[in-house]
């Protein structure tokens, strides 16, 4: 009896901790599309081809012997470029925020492909990542079965605490006007449309470094890593705000962290309960559905008594 309950502890335990380190992978990406969606509300579909971006940049730059970190940075740097070209097409062209995603995100198809070599799977299982190289495998042995969660954390936690330092800057509170009413940026004599510029790029660094994050945990790049990854996204920013967003103490970026954790957190369950991982993008669907129902029946009730 006792075995079948420690049997249980640990398999709930390898379940929690594979969910908590997919969590913290994406975690990164939902901080992008929070700044996209909750800030600027700007339905940036381009994210679904950054990711990938940031995955091909960093597979193809590690099968030829650059840093893994290096590549963090690479991907970063590419991605807020990625940014920079959807911000363009929509303030520039006046093409329709919506649009001007899609438009960035099917270049990026054909980008990524170009990147690898016109390889739809590249992998890296041999190549020095950021969680095997010589410094982690020194750690005590007690630690070794919790680095890759240790070294997410601290990626998360050093991108949390670097969006926070921005937002309190002039620019950032900028990013928050332009968001929330438009007008007072122009009344301020500010460029509403590079201020959105400046947004869709910070909001795309922060989803490719994601991707480079990811492929170096997964070991592979994959061309359709990015699909569903905005309504994946989506899902982290509205369960973490609408679970929190009583928590006083609690900052919008830490419970977009959270979301994103408990978002993996649920779809294992799923898993683990008999539905097959064929099924992520119909489980990611009916989880965000319900979600956003919820949140708008609150939203209707408040008004109503008020």
């Amino acid at each position: 009896m006792l075995e079948s309950i420690l049997a249980v502890l640990e398999t709930i335990l390898v379940i929690f901790i594979g969910a908590l380190e997919e969590g913290l992978v994406y975690a990164v990406m939902a901080l992008g599309v929070y700044i996209t969606y909750k800030i600027l509300d700007f339905p940036d579909l381009s994210v679904d081809g950054t990711f990938p971006l940031g995955a091909a940049v960093t597979a193809t730059l590690i099968t030829k012997g650059v840093s893994p970190i290096l590549t963090l940075l690479i991907s970063f740097v590419i991605g807020a470029f990625a940014g920079m070209l959807t911000g363009i097409i929509h303030v520039k062209f006046k093409i329709r925020d919506l649009l001007a995603g899609i438009i960035m995100m099917t270049a990026l198809y054909t980008i990524n492909l170009r990147i690898t070599g016109g390889k739809s799977n590249v992998p890296i299982f041999m190549q020095k990542t950021i969680f095997n190289n010589s410094f982690l495998n020194g750690m005590p042995e007690e630690v070794q079965p919790y680095l890759v969660s240790i070294v997410l954390f601290f990626i998360v936690l050093l991108m949390k605490l670097l969006l926070d330092l921005y937002l309190k800057t002039k620019s950032g509170y900028l990013l928050r006007a332009v968001g929330d009413n438009e007008m007072v940026v122009t009344a301020l004599a500010k460029d509403k449309g590079i201020t959105k510029i400046i947004g869709l790029i910070i909001a795309n660094a922060y989803v490719a470094l994601s991707g480079s994050v990811y492929a170096q945990k997964s070991g592979y790049f994959d061309i359709y890593t990015g699909t569903g990854t905005m309504v994946m996204g989506l899902a982290s920013v509205v369960i973490g705000i609408n679970l929190l967003k009583k928590v006083s103490f609690v900052k919008a970026t830490s419970a977009v962290i959270v979301g994103s954790v408990i978002y993996k957190i649920c779809v294992a369950i799923a898993i683990y309960f008999g539905l097959e991982t064929s099924d992520l993008k119909l489980i990611t669907a009916v989880l965000f559905f319900v979600i956003l129902v919820a949140s708008n029946d609150r939203k209707r009730r408040a008004k109503s008594n008020a």
